[in-house]
């Protein structure tokens, strides 16, 4: 059935671009620069044209909601996959911690370090 519809609104999708590229076009997209008396007119409203685009267009919508209602049905599931879950806890909040917190252990100073000479650049090495 999926299928089926699915070949019907490729048709209807066709068939509407061809209509509407088949129209005589009057210039002046949404009514502007148009005559006011040829704007829904009885003559523009019965037209062939306009009449095959509103069911075109009408028959699409209406295959694209059927369409999207056998798609939900047909994918939906009601298993949850839970293949992401972590067993590890969640990290603490480092933040909030900081009154909590036990105090830090006293650290010896680093030990000195005795500076190098520069290195002599015609010879290569360092002076002592």
């Amino acid at each position: 059935m999926f299928l089926f519809l699915t070949v019907v609104q490729a048709i209807v999708a066709a068939l509407l671009v061809t209509v509407i590229l088949m129209q005589k076009s009057e210039g002046g997209g949404l009514g502007v620069g148009s005559s006011p008396s040829g704007f829904m007119s009885a003559r523009g409203a019965a037209d062939f044209m306009t009449r095959a685009t509103s069911v075109l267009a009408t028959a699409f919508v209406v295959l694209s909601v059927v369409l999207a209602a056998l798609a939900v049905n047909a994918t939906a599931t009601h298993k949850i996959d839970t293949s992401l879950n972590r067993s590890a806890p969640a990290p603490a909040d480092p933040l909030a911690g900081a009154q909590n917190a036990p105090a830090a252990p006293a650290q010896a100073p680093a030990p000195a370090v005795k500076p190098v000479a520069p290195a002599d650049p015609l010879s290569g090495a360092a002076k002592q």
